[in-house]
Protein backbone atom coordinates (compact mmCIF):
# COMPACT_ATOMS: atom_id res chain seq x y z
CA UNK A 1 0.00 0.00 0.00
CA UNK A 2 0.83 3.59 -0.97
CA UNK A 3 2.56 5.88 1.83
CA UNK A 4 -0.83 8.23 1.43
CA UNK A 5 -3.14 5.28 2.10
CA UNK A 6 -1.09 4.55 5.32
CA UNK A 7 -1.11 7.89 6.74
CA UNK A 8 -5.22 7.37 6.83
CA UNK A 9 -5.06 4.05 7.70
CA UNK A 10 -2.81 4.93 10.67
CA UNK A 11 -5.33 7.88 11.78
CA UNK A 12 -8.28 5.34 11.24
CA UNK A 13 -6.72 3.11 13.72
CA UNK A 14 -6.21 5.23 16.68
CA UNK A 15 -9.48 7.32 16.42
CA UNK A 16 -11.21 4.10 16.08
CA UNK A 17 -9.86 2.76 19.44
CA UNK A 18 -10.83 6.31 21.08
CA UNK A 19 -14.32 6.30 19.38
CA UNK A 20 -15.10 3.00 21.43
CA UNK A 21 -13.90 5.37 24.60
CA UNK A 22 -16.81 7.72 23.92
CA UNK A 23 -18.92 5.20 22.84
CA UNK A 24 -18.76 3.80 26.56
CA UNK A 25 -17.93 6.94 28.66
CA UNK A 26 -20.81 8.59 27.41
CA UNK A 27 -23.21 6.72 28.38
CA UNK A 28 -21.53 5.47 31.59
CA UNK A 29 -21.38 8.90 32.60
CA UNK A 30 -25.28 9.79 31.95
CA UNK A 31 -25.83 7.08 34.14
CA UNK A 32 -23.06 7.15 36.80
CA UNK A 33 -22.98 10.90 37.19
CA UNK A 34 -26.29 12.26 36.18
CA UNK A 35 -28.26 9.29 37.26
CA UNK A 36 -30.69 9.49 33.76
CA UNK A 37 -33.80 7.18 33.33
CA UNK A 38 -34.59 4.37 31.00
CA UNK A 39 -36.14 6.66 28.48
CA UNK A 40 -33.19 9.22 28.19
CA UNK A 41 -30.86 6.48 27.65
CA UNK A 42 -32.66 5.66 24.51
CA UNK A 43 -32.81 8.41 22.93
CA UNK A 44 -29.03 9.30 23.51
CA UNK A 45 -28.44 5.91 22.13
CA UNK A 46 -30.79 6.70 19.23
CA UNK A 47 -29.73 10.47 18.08
CA UNK A 48 -26.78 9.48 16.27
CA UNK A 49 -28.65 7.38 13.48
CA UNK A 50 -31.53 9.80 13.54
CA UNK A 51 -28.81 12.16 12.52
CA UNK A 52 -27.89 9.95 9.72
CA UNK A 53 -31.24 10.13 8.18
CA UNK A 54 -32.20 13.48 8.41
CA UNK A 55 -28.72 14.56 6.73
CA UNK A 56 -27.31 12.02 5.20
CA UNK A 57 -28.61 13.72 1.61
CA UNK A 58 -26.36 17.48 2.75
CA UNK A 59 -23.27 14.86 3.75
CA UNK A 60 -23.16 13.01 0.12
CA UNK A 61 -23.56 16.46 -1.37
CA UNK A 62 -20.63 17.87 0.27
CA UNK A 63 -18.23 15.01 0.31
CA UNK A 64 -19.09 14.92 -3.90
CA UNK A 65 -18.73 19.30 -4.18
CA UNK A 66 -15.65 19.87 -2.25
CA UNK A 67 -12.38 18.22 -1.70
CA UNK A 68 -12.51 15.34 0.96
CA UNK A 69 -9.37 16.21 3.26
CA UNK A 70 -10.56 19.50 4.54
CA UNK A 71 -13.69 17.97 5.31
CA UNK A 72 -12.15 15.10 7.51
CA UNK A 73 -9.43 17.37 9.12
CA UNK A 74 -12.28 19.47 10.09
CA UNK A 75 -15.00 17.31 11.27
CA UNK A 76 -11.74 15.46 13.13
CA UNK A 77 -10.89 19.15 14.77
CA UNK A 78 -14.63 19.36 15.69
CA UNK A 79 -15.25 16.59 17.28
CA UNK A 80 -12.02 16.76 19.59
CA UNK A 81 -13.85 20.68 20.26
CA UNK A 82 -16.85 18.79 21.15
CA UNK A 83 -15.79 16.07 23.14
CA UNK A 84 -13.32 18.18 24.75
CA UNK A 85 -16.10 19.75 26.45
CA UNK A 86 -17.47 17.03 28.95
CA UNK A 87 -14.84 17.07 31.04
CA UNK A 88 -14.75 20.62 31.24
CA UNK A 89 -18.36 20.84 31.78
CA UNK A 90 -17.76 18.15 34.20
CA UNK A 91 -14.94 19.76 36.15
CA UNK A 92 -17.24 23.04 36.30
CA UNK A 93 -20.24 21.83 37.71
CA UNK A 94 -22.08 22.64 34.10
CA UNK A 95 -22.99 19.10 32.84
CA UNK A 96 -26.39 17.80 32.41
CA UNK A 97 -28.30 15.72 30.46
CA UNK A 98 -28.93 18.35 27.91
CA UNK A 99 -25.07 19.06 27.39
CA UNK A 100 -24.97 15.09 26.65
CA UNK A 101 -27.43 15.56 24.23
CA UNK A 102 -26.51 18.25 22.24
CA UNK A 103 -22.46 16.69 22.50
CA UNK A 104 -23.92 13.59 21.26
CA UNK A 105 -26.13 15.82 18.46
CA UNK A 106 -22.94 17.55 17.24
CA UNK A 107 -20.66 14.70 17.31
CA UNK A 108 -23.10 12.50 15.36
CA UNK A 109 -23.08 14.64 12.75
CA UNK A 110 -19.45 15.96 12.46
CA UNK A 111 -19.21 11.75 12.20
CA UNK A 112 -21.72 11.72 9.26
CA UNK A 113 -19.45 13.81 7.24
CA UNK A 114 -16.37 12.55 8.13
CA UNK A 115 -17.24 8.89 7.02
CA UNK A 116 -19.34 9.93 3.90
CA UNK A 117 -15.84 12.15 2.97
CA UNK A 118 -13.47 9.15 3.88
CA UNK A 119 -15.13 6.12 2.38
CA UNK A 120 -15.11 8.31 -0.86
CA UNK A 121 -11.76 9.18 -0.57
CA UNK A 122 -10.32 6.06 -0.55
CA UNK A 123 -10.15 5.20 -4.22
CA UNK A 124 -8.50 8.68 -4.33
CA UNK A 125 -5.48 6.86 -2.70
CA UNK A 126 -5.61 3.81 -4.30
CA UNK A 127 -5.85 1.91 -7.31
CA UNK A 128 -9.44 -0.01 -8.44
CA UNK A 129 -7.16 -3.42 -8.08
CA UNK A 130 -5.83 -2.42 -4.52
CA UNK A 131 -9.59 -1.49 -3.09
CA UNK A 132 -10.45 -4.79 -1.84
CA UNK A 133 -7.14 -4.71 0.33
CA UNK A 134 -7.48 -0.84 1.58
CA UNK A 135 -10.81 -1.80 2.92
CA UNK A 136 -9.75 -4.99 4.47
CA UNK A 137 -7.20 -3.27 5.93
CA UNK A 138 -9.46 -0.20 7.47
CA UNK A 139 -11.86 -2.93 8.66
CA UNK A 140 -9.39 -4.83 10.40
CA UNK A 141 -8.20 -1.64 12.32
CA UNK A 142 -12.10 -1.45 13.34
CA UNK A 143 -12.23 -5.04 14.31
CA UNK A 144 -8.86 -4.51 16.48
CA UNK A 145 -10.43 -1.36 18.04
CA UNK A 146 -14.10 -3.39 19.17
CA UNK A 147 -11.60 -6.02 20.37
CA UNK A 148 -9.34 -4.13 22.81
CA UNK A 149 -11.86 -0.88 22.83
CA UNK A 150 -14.60 -1.83 25.24
CA UNK A 151 -11.71 -3.82 28.27
CA UNK A 152 -9.08 -0.33 27.97
CA UNK A 153 -12.80 2.10 28.34
CA UNK A 154 -13.14 0.14 31.43
CA UNK A 155 -10.23 0.25 32.52
CA UNK A 156 -9.54 4.20 31.66
CA UNK A 157 -12.87 4.93 33.24
CA UNK A 158 -11.80 2.84 36.49
CA UNK A 159 -8.51 4.76 36.88
CA UNK A 160 -9.48 8.70 35.48
CA UNK A 161 -13.62 8.72 35.44
CA UNK A 162 -15.66 8.94 33.10
CA UNK A 163 -15.49 12.65 31.38
CA UNK A 164 -11.47 12.53 32.05
CA UNK A 165 -11.52 9.36 29.67
CA UNK A 166 -13.79 10.64 27.38
CA UNK A 167 -10.77 13.52 26.89
CA UNK A 168 -8.56 10.98 25.48
CA UNK A 169 -10.87 10.66 22.16
CA UNK A 170 -10.59 13.86 21.96
CA UNK A 171 -7.05 13.74 20.98
CA UNK A 172 -7.36 10.77 19.14
CA UNK A 173 -9.00 12.81 16.69
CA UNK A 174 -6.35 15.26 16.67
CA UNK A 175 -4.06 12.96 15.76
CA UNK A 176 -6.64 11.85 12.89
CA UNK A 177 -6.76 14.98 11.71
CA UNK A 178 -2.56 15.27 11.67
CA UNK A 179 -2.37 11.99 9.99
CA UNK A 180 -4.74 12.82 7.23
CA UNK A 181 -3.28 16.70 6.80
CA UNK A 182 0.18 14.52 6.08
CA UNK A 183 -1.52 13.60 3.14
CA UNK A 184 0.07 14.59 -0.43
CA UNK A 185 -1.62 12.89 -3.04
CA UNK A 186 -4.21 15.53 -5.05
CA UNK A 187 -7.97 14.62 -5.29
CA UNK A 188 -8.50 14.91 -8.94
CA UNK A 189 -11.65 17.28 -9.95
CA UNK A 190 -14.45 15.16 -11.23
CA UNK A 191 -15.35 15.88 -15.03
CA UNK A 192 -18.79 16.95 -15.11
CA UNK A 193 -19.50 17.59 -11.78
CA UNK A 194 -23.03 19.04 -10.67
CA UNK A 195 -23.73 22.87 -10.95
CA UNK A 196 -22.69 24.65 -7.46
CA UNK A 197 -26.69 25.70 -7.11
CA UNK A 198 -28.26 22.98 -4.08
CA UNK A 199 -31.52 21.36 -5.05
CA UNK A 200 -33.02 18.15 -3.78
CA UNK A 201 -33.30 16.51 -6.53
CA UNK A 202 -29.41 16.45 -6.58
CA UNK A 203 -29.31 15.70 -3.19
CA UNK A 204 -31.02 12.43 -3.62
CA UNK A 205 -29.41 11.29 -6.74
CA UNK A 206 -27.12 8.65 -5.02
CA UNK A 207 -30.23 7.15 -3.45
CA UNK A 208 -31.65 6.76 -6.98
CA UNK A 209 -28.49 5.37 -8.43
CA UNK A 210 -28.81 3.28 -5.88
CA UNK A 211 -32.26 2.21 -6.01
CA UNK A 212 -31.74 1.63 -10.20
CA UNK A 213 -28.46 -0.45 -9.39
CA UNK A 214 -29.31 -3.87 -10.01
CA UNK A 215 -26.10 -4.97 -7.76
CA UNK A 216 -26.51 -1.70 -5.27
CA UNK A 217 -30.29 -2.31 -4.96
CA UNK A 218 -30.18 -5.64 -3.27
CA UNK A 219 -27.19 -5.28 -1.43
CA UNK A 220 -28.98 -2.03 0.20
CA UNK A 221 -32.54 -4.17 0.97
CA UNK A 222 -30.50 -6.83 2.60
CA UNK A 223 -28.70 -3.72 5.16
CA UNK A 224 -32.02 -1.88 5.44
CA UNK A 225 -33.83 -5.02 6.82
CA UNK A 226 -30.97 -7.01 9.02
CA UNK A 227 -30.17 -3.70 10.48
CA UNK A 228 -33.86 -3.00 11.74
CA UNK A 229 -34.10 -6.09 13.20
CA UNK A 230 -30.66 -6.03 14.69
CA UNK A 231 -31.82 -2.55 16.39
CA UNK A 232 -33.52 -5.55 18.66
CA UNK A 233 -30.29 -7.06 19.41
CA UNK A 234 -28.39 -3.89 20.41
CA UNK A 235 -31.36 -2.09 22.42
CA UNK A 236 -32.11 -5.54 24.35
CA UNK A 237 -28.45 -7.75 24.32
CA UNK A 238 -27.59 -6.59 28.07
CA UNK A 239 -31.10 -6.84 29.28
CA UNK A 240 -31.64 -10.23 27.83
CA UNK A 241 -28.05 -12.13 29.15
CA UNK A 242 -28.79 -10.34 33.48
CA UNK A 243 -32.63 -11.15 33.13
CA UNK A 244 -33.61 -13.99 31.10
CA UNK A 245 -30.08 -15.68 31.29
CA UNK A 246 -28.89 -14.85 34.93
CA UNK A 247 -25.50 -13.84 33.51
CA UNK A 248 -22.93 -11.85 35.72
CA UNK A 249 -20.91 -9.37 33.99
CA UNK A 250 -17.89 -10.40 33.12
CA UNK A 251 -18.68 -13.69 31.57
CA UNK A 252 -21.00 -10.69 29.46
CA UNK A 253 -17.47 -9.09 28.90
CA UNK A 254 -15.80 -12.32 27.94
CA UNK A 255 -18.52 -13.03 25.41
CA UNK A 256 -18.29 -9.86 23.98
CA UNK A 257 -15.07 -9.81 23.35
CA UNK A 258 -15.07 -13.53 21.62
CA UNK A 259 -17.10 -11.30 19.27
CA UNK A 260 -14.26 -9.33 18.56
CA UNK A 261 -12.21 -11.54 18.27
CA UNK A 262 -14.45 -13.60 15.46
CA UNK A 263 -14.52 -10.04 13.90
CA UNK A 264 -11.30 -9.47 13.29
CA UNK A 265 -10.71 -13.05 11.90
CA UNK A 266 -13.08 -12.11 9.32
CA UNK A 267 -11.35 -9.19 8.03
CA UNK A 268 -7.93 -11.11 7.99
CA UNK A 269 -9.92 -13.90 5.68
CA UNK A 270 -12.25 -11.70 3.71
CA UNK A 271 -9.76 -11.43 1.01
CA UNK A 272 -8.80 -14.81 0.37
CA UNK A 273 -12.62 -15.91 0.61
CA UNK A 274 -12.79 -14.59 -3.23
CA UNK A 275 -9.74 -16.18 -3.87
CA UNK A 276 -11.49 -19.86 -3.31
CA UNK A 277 -15.19 -18.87 -4.24
CA UNK A 278 -17.52 -16.46 -6.34
CA UNK A 279 -18.13 -13.03 -5.17
CA UNK A 280 -22.04 -14.05 -4.79
CA UNK A 281 -21.35 -16.55 -2.75
CA UNK A 282 -19.24 -14.78 -0.02
CA UNK A 283 -21.65 -12.26 0.20
CA UNK A 284 -24.15 -14.57 0.85
CA UNK A 285 -22.53 -16.73 3.23
CA UNK A 286 -21.47 -13.59 4.60
CA UNK A 287 -24.68 -12.72 5.76
CA UNK A 288 -26.42 -16.08 6.27
CA UNK A 289 -23.82 -17.21 8.88
CA UNK A 290 -24.40 -14.42 11.33
CA UNK A 291 -27.95 -15.09 11.22
CA UNK A 292 -28.19 -18.76 11.79
CA UNK A 293 -25.59 -17.69 14.63
CA UNK A 294 -28.30 -15.06 16.03
CA UNK A 295 -30.70 -17.88 16.41
CA UNK A 296 -28.63 -19.75 19.59
CA UNK A 297 -29.49 -16.29 21.93
CA UNK A 298 -33.28 -17.01 22.06
CA UNK A 299 -32.58 -21.10 22.57
CA UNK A 300 -29.34 -20.07 25.19
CA UNK A 301 -30.79 -21.71 28.77
CA UNK A 302 -31.66 -19.94 31.80
CA UNK A 303 -28.92 -21.17 33.67
CA UNK A 304 -25.63 -18.97 33.61
CA UNK A 305 -23.37 -22.14 32.37
CA UNK A 306 -25.41 -23.12 29.08
CA UNK A 307 -25.97 -19.86 28.88
CA UNK A 308 -22.40 -18.57 28.46
CA UNK A 309 -21.59 -21.19 25.86
CA UNK A 310 -25.04 -20.34 23.99
CA UNK A 311 -24.18 -16.69 23.95
CA UNK A 312 -20.80 -17.05 23.40
CA UNK A 313 -20.92 -19.27 20.08
CA UNK A 314 -22.99 -16.76 18.98
CA UNK A 315 -20.50 -14.14 18.85
CA UNK A 316 -17.65 -16.26 17.82
CA UNK A 317 -19.42 -17.97 14.83
CA UNK A 318 -21.54 -14.91 13.61
CA UNK A 319 -18.98 -11.81 13.82
CA UNK A 320 -16.84 -13.00 11.49
CA UNK A 321 -18.97 -12.79 8.88
CA UNK A 322 -20.21 -9.05 9.35
CA UNK A 323 -16.42 -7.50 8.09
CA UNK A 324 -16.26 -9.69 5.53
CA UNK A 325 -19.76 -8.61 3.90
CA UNK A 326 -19.07 -4.86 4.96
CA UNK A 327 -15.08 -4.99 3.44
CA UNK A 328 -16.76 -6.55 0.11
CA UNK A 329 -19.79 -4.34 -0.02
CA UNK A 330 -18.11 -1.72 0.33
CA UNK A 331 -15.40 -2.28 -2.45
CA UNK A 332 -18.35 -3.03 -4.62
CA UNK A 333 -19.73 0.19 -3.90
CA UNK A 334 -16.79 1.95 -5.11
CA UNK A 335 -16.09 0.24 -7.79
CA UNK A 336 -19.50 0.50 -9.63
CA UNK A 337 -20.36 3.57 -8.52
CA UNK A 338 -19.10 7.29 -10.31
CA UNK A 339 -16.74 8.89 -8.67
CA UNK A 340 -18.86 12.34 -8.68
CA UNK A 341 -21.82 10.55 -7.31
CA UNK A 342 -19.80 8.60 -4.81
CA UNK A 343 -20.31 10.77 -1.63
CA UNK A 344 -24.28 10.54 -2.26
CA UNK A 345 -24.23 6.78 -2.61
CA UNK A 346 -22.24 6.36 0.43
CA UNK A 347 -24.11 8.82 2.40
CA UNK A 348 -27.42 6.69 1.25
CA UNK A 349 -25.97 3.45 2.23
CA UNK A 350 -25.59 5.56 5.81
CA UNK A 351 -28.92 6.59 5.89
CA UNK A 352 -30.14 2.69 5.57
CA UNK A 353 -27.75 1.39 7.89
CA UNK A 354 -27.32 3.68 10.63
CA UNK A 355 -30.57 5.32 11.08
CA UNK A 356 -32.78 1.90 10.46
CA UNK A 357 -30.59 0.44 13.39
CA UNK A 358 -32.15 2.85 15.86
CA UNK A 359 -35.91 2.18 14.47
CA UNK A 360 -35.17 -0.75 15.53
CA UNK A 361 -34.06 -0.23 18.99
CA UNK A 362 -37.25 1.76 19.79
CA UNK A 363 -39.59 -0.19 18.09
CA UNK A 364 -37.87 -3.18 20.01
CA UNK A 365 -39.16 -2.06 23.54
CA UNK A 366 -42.59 -1.90 22.91
CA UNK A 367 -42.33 -5.54 20.92
CA UNK A 368 -40.66 -6.83 24.22
CA UNK A 369 -42.89 -5.62 26.59
CA UNK A 370 -46.09 -7.08 24.58
CA UNK A 371 -44.54 -10.79 23.88
CA UNK A 372 -41.07 -11.02 26.10
CA UNK A 373 -37.13 -10.71 25.74
CA UNK A 374 -36.88 -14.02 24.66
CA UNK A 375 -39.44 -14.03 22.01
CA UNK A 376 -38.25 -10.29 20.89
CA UNK A 377 -34.89 -12.08 20.04
CA UNK A 378 -36.37 -15.01 18.24
CA UNK A 379 -38.17 -12.53 15.63
CA UNK A 380 -34.80 -10.11 15.81
CA UNK A 381 -33.24 -13.95 14.67
CA UNK A 382 -35.92 -14.84 11.96
CA UNK A 383 -35.96 -10.66 10.17
CA UNK A 384 -32.12 -11.48 10.34
CA UNK A 385 -32.17 -14.32 8.58
CA UNK A 386 -34.67 -13.29 5.82
CA UNK A 387 -32.33 -10.61 5.04
CA UNK A 388 -30.52 -12.94 3.36
CA UNK A 389 -33.07 -13.81 0.61
CA UNK A 390 -32.83 -10.19 -0.63
CA UNK A 391 -29.32 -11.47 -2.18
CA UNK A 392 -30.24 -14.70 -2.94
CA UNK A 393 -32.35 -13.55 -5.38
CA UNK A 394 -30.91 -10.76 -7.36
CA UNK A 395 -28.34 -10.98 -9.68
CA UNK A 396 -25.29 -10.94 -7.02
CA UNK A 397 -26.01 -14.69 -6.59
CA UNK A 398 -24.10 -14.77 -9.99
CA UNK A 399 -21.47 -12.62 -9.58
CA UNK A 400 -17.98 -13.79 -10.04
CA UNK A 401 -15.73 -11.33 -8.96
CA UNK A 402 -15.66 -7.25 -8.14
CA UNK A 403 -14.04 -6.61 -11.55
CA UNK A 404 -17.26 -8.55 -13.08
CA UNK A 405 -19.61 -6.12 -11.68
CA UNK A 406 -18.21 -2.94 -13.01
CA UNK A 407 -20.29 -2.12 -15.78
CA UNK A 408 -18.66 0.22 -18.73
Amino acid sequence: MNRDFRKLWAGQTISQIGSRVSREGLPYTAVALLGVSTAEMGVLSAVQGFMALLLGPVAGMVADRYRHRPIMIGTDLGRAAVLATVPWAAATGRLSYEWLFAVAVAAGVLTLFFDVAYQAHVPVLVRREELLGANAKLMASNATAEMVGPGLTGFLIQMLGAPRAILLDAVSFVLSAVSIAWIRKPQPVHTGAAPPELTWRDAVAGMRFVAGHAILRPLALRTATSMFFFGFFMALYILYCVRELNMRPAVIGVVVMLGGVSNLCGSLIAQRLVRWMPLGTVLILSTLTPALATWLIPLAPAEPVGAAVFMGLSQLLGDIGFPVFYIHEMTLRQAVTPPALLGRVNASMEMIAKGLLPAGSLASGFIAAAVGTRATMALCAAGVTLAVLWLVFSPVRSLKSHEAAVTP
